[in-house]
C-alpha cells in the first residue's frame, strides 16, 4: 500500500517531510455491536539505554510520558479516557492505582485546554539539505538505495523518480483522542508532579472514575515488560551488527537508525525489508497487528535477535548515528458488560478498556553498547509517593516532522 508524501513546514529554517500512513479498517464481526459510552487506553512501556537517560521514548508519544530513575531502566505510562457524555460540571476523572504503582492512591486524568498556537509566522527562506533513506538488514544496502530526497527540490515540486513509501497495512485499531471524544482526560499532565519509579508495578486492581463516564474496573496480571538491551559492534566491510536479548512476551522487533550531519544532510535506515518508516511502528501495536507486519516483513519476528546495518548507512551517517530498537508486547482487553458468546445477541458495552505494552532502547552506534549504558538493578531510592518532579523538556512535534526539525536545529 502506498502512502502520501507531502511537504510540511514546521520551523523557520526547514521544510519538513511528513509521511501519512493509511490503515485498513478491521473487518466487521457478525455480531451486532453498539459503540461504548467510554473508551480507556493504557499504554505501558519500559525504556533503557539513552531512552532512559534522556527521558524520552518513541517520537510520536514523547510528550505523553511520565518517567523516573537515572540511567537505569525506567517506565512510561500513557492514560487516555474518552467519553460520549458531557461532564456534570467541570470535567474530572481519576485513575485509582494498585499500591505497587508507587503513584499514591490515584492520578488525575486532566482535560487539556485548547489554546491558540504560539508558533511564529514562517519566513520564506528556502529549505536546505537532503534525506538519504535506506532499509533492510544486511551487510550492504539493497538495490535502488538510497532514495535521496532533496528538500529544496521537493519545495519546488520535484520528487525523486519512482519514490514511494510503503505504508503499514495493519487493521485499524481504535484510538482515544481529544478530537474523537465529547469529553476527554489524560495523564501525564501539568496538574500533577507524580512520576513512575523504576520499580513501579501495574499488577493489581485498577479503577477509573469520573463525572463524564461510567466507572471502569479491571485487574492486571501482566506487568511492565523487561528492558531490551543489546550491542552494536563493527562488522566486516564497515557494516554494524546489532544484537539484543530475547525479551519475554515480545511479539516482534523493529529497529531504525538516524543521523544528521553538518550541512543539512540526514540519513535514515529501518530494519524493514521495504520502505516502511515511522507511523504505526513507532506506536504501541497489538499482537494481531504485529503478526501482520511480520508477514509483510516490516517487523522482525520474536525469534530474531540480530540485524546488520549496511555499511553504506554507517559511511553516509558519519560518527553521530543514533539507533533505536522496539520490542512490541502483549495486550489486555476488558469490557462491561462482556461480549456475549452467542453472536446472535447484540452487544452494547458501557465501556471498553485496552492495555498495551512495549519495551524500547536508544543508543549511539559508535558509542558504548546498549547494555553498558544502564546500571543493573532497580532504583530503590525512588520516592514511594512518586512526587519527584520530571525533568523539564522542550516541547517538540511528534512524528518525522518533529524529529527532522530537532535534527536540523530548527528548534522545538
Amino acid at each position: 500500500m502506498s502512502t502520501s508524501l507531502h511537504l510540511r513546514s514546521a520551523a523557520p529554517r526547514a521544510a519538513l517531510l511528513s509521511f501519512s500512513f493509511v490503515l485498513l479498517a478491521t473487518p466487521g464481526a457478525s455480531q451486532q455491536a453498539g459503540g461504548p459510552i467510554a473508551r480507556y487506553s493504557m499504554d505501558a512501556g519500559t525504556m533503557s539505554g539513552m531512552a532512559a537517560m534522556a527521558g524520552g521514548g518513541g517520537m510520536g508519544g514523547a510528550m505523553s510520558m511520565m518517567m523516573g530513575g537515572g540511567n537505569q531502566p525506567i517506565h512510561e505510562l500513557v492514560l487516555r479516557l474518552g467519553s460520549t457524555q458531557a461532564a456534570s460540571g467541570s470535567p474530572a476523572a481519576e485513575h485509582y492505582m494498585p499500591a505497587g504503582a508507587r503513584l499514591g492512591a490515584s492520578v488525575p486524568l486532566v482535560t487539556p485546554k485548547v489554546t491558540p498556537s504560539d508558533e511564529p509566522a514562517l519566513p520564506g527562506e528556502k529549505p536546505k539539505g537532503r534525506l538519504l533513506i535506506y532499509w533492510g538488514c544486511g551487510a550492504t544496502a539493497g538495490p535502488n538505495q538510497p532514495v535521496v530526497i532533496d528538500f529544496a527540490k521537493v519545495a519546488r515540486g520535484q520528487f525523486p523518480p519512482g519514490l514511494y513509501m510503503t505504508g503499514a497495512a495493519i487493521p485499524q485499531e481504535w484510538q482515544v483522542r481529544f478530537t474523537n471524544s465529547k469529553t476527554y482526560g489524560e495523564w501525564p499532565n501539568g496538574q500533577t508532579r507524580k512520576t513512575l519509579s523504576g520499580n513501579s508495578s501495574l499488577i493489581g486492581d485498577h479503577r477509573i472514575a469520573g463525572n463524564y463516564s461510567p466507572e471502569i474496573k479491571f485487574a492486571l496480571n501482566q506487568d511492565f515488560m523487561p528492558p531490551i538491551t543489546g550491542r552494536a559492534s563493527p562488522a566486516a566491510g564497515g557494516a554494524t551488527q546489532l544484537s539484543w536479548n530475547a525479551v519475554p512476551n515480545a511479539t516482534g522487533y523493529y529497529a531504525w537508525v538516524f543521523a544528521a550531519k553538518q550541512g543539512g544532510d540526514m540519513v535514515w535506515w529501518a530494519s524493514s525489508a521495504s520502505q516502511a518508516f515511522g507511523g504505526p511502528v513507532w506506536d504501541w501495536l497489538s499482537p494481531g497487528a504485529v503478526r501482520k507486519l511480520i508477514g509483510d516483513k516490516i517487523v522482525m519476528p520474536p525469534s530474531q535477535t540480530s540485524c546488520t546495518v549496511p555499511s553504506q548507512v554507517v559511511q553516509s551517517g558519519g560518527e553521530m548515528l543514533m539507533g533505536s530498537l522496539y520490542a512490541y508486547g502483549p495486550e489486555a482487553n476488558f469490557a462491561y458488560p462482556p461480549r456475549p458468546a452467542d453472536p446472535k445477541i447484540a452487544w452494547k458495552p458501557e465501556w471498553i478498556a485496552r492495555v498495551r505494552y512495549r519495551s524500547n532502547t536508544m543508543w549511539m552506534l559508535n558509542g558504548p553498547d546498549m547494555g553498558s549504558m544502564m546500571s543493573q538493578g532497580s532504583d530503590d531510592s525512588a520516592d514511594a509517593s512518586g512526587d519527584n518532579p520530571p525533568p523539564k523538556k522542550k516541547k517538540c512535534k511528534g512524528g518525522l516532522g518533529g524529529m527532522l526539525a530537532g535534527a536540523m536545529g530548527a528548534g522545538c
